[in-house]
């Protein structure tokens, strides 16, 4: 029979510390314990509760500071975090901004008929997508906020599907395509296109604000066709760099 290793003693450590933080017990900024607090309560060696703290910071979960002011401080993991781990393994994998567009070309209409599909959208998803098109139009006249803007409208799409994987795993693929995004267009994005958009938007909304799951999925994956097409065609579409995606 072969052997099953033990867990060493930092490990379990680290174990409780990491339940402590992602089950809520510690909160972002918190800063863990103080050594003789955690001496006490699991009573191990000052080596032992060091490479504890270690493996934690290891697993982005808490930032440690030094001097008079230092501790280690609470940090949850954030979709931004995630999406800089996936486009680490992306770029490790000469991905592309095409391979994640051509993700989402298949993700994003699924989360618009599901907002479309939500008894409660009334409330939790047209009031949302209604504030941003108030937005792009109101600001219609500045192309510098046209990508943020459009990008913003689809964010909130995805986060009001109401699945929290599909959030977290395809907000993550909006954020590294968006980043893409704002390298290509800048300020440079036709009127044209800004308007083409504003009205894909709002028919997207009347189609989910109706509840009709197949239109919702339909114009979402046709206007998500039309902004690639155009996206990969005036920008080199290079291998994903994880340095771009801000994790703050």
């Amino acid at each position: 029979m072969p052997r099953i290793r033990q867990p060493r003693v930092a490990e379990i450590v680290a174990a409780k510390l990491r339940d402590d933080i992602l089950s809520g017990r510690l909160r972002e900024g918190d800063i863990l314990p103080t050594q003789e607090s955690l001496f006490a309560e699991f009573g191990v060696s000052p080596p032992a509760l060091r490479e504890a703290v270690h493996l934690l910071e290891t697993d982005g979960l808490i930032t440690v500071r030094r001097g008079n002011m230092g501790g280690a401080v609470v940090r949850l993991p954030s979709p931004e975090r995630t999406a800089q781990m996936i486009s680490m393994v992306l770029q490790t994998r000469a991905a592309t901004p095409a391979d994640v567009s051509g993700a989402l070309l298949h993700l994003e209409p699924i989360c618009a008929g599901m907002c479309a599909a939500r008894p409660d959208r009334g409330i939790e998803v047209v009031p949302y997508l209604q504030d941003e098109i108030a937005l792009q139009t109101a600001q219609f006249g500045d192309p510098a906020q046209y990508v943020p803007n459009a990008r913003r409208f689809h964010e909130v799409l995805v986060a009001r599907c109401g699945n929290e994987p599909m959030i977290l795993l395809i907000g993550s693929l909006e954020l590294i395509w968006s980043t893409h995004e704002s390298q290509v267009w800048g300020d440079d994005v036709h009127e044209g296109t800004m308007r083409a958009a504003l009205r894909d938007h709002q028919r997207l909304l009347d189609a989910i604000a109706d509840g009709n799951v197949a239109r919702a999925t339909k114009l979402a994956a046709d206007h998500l066709a039309a902004a690639r097409r155009s996206t990969l065609a005036a920008g080199t579409d290079k291998t994903i760099e994880a340095r771009l995606i801000s994790h703050d």
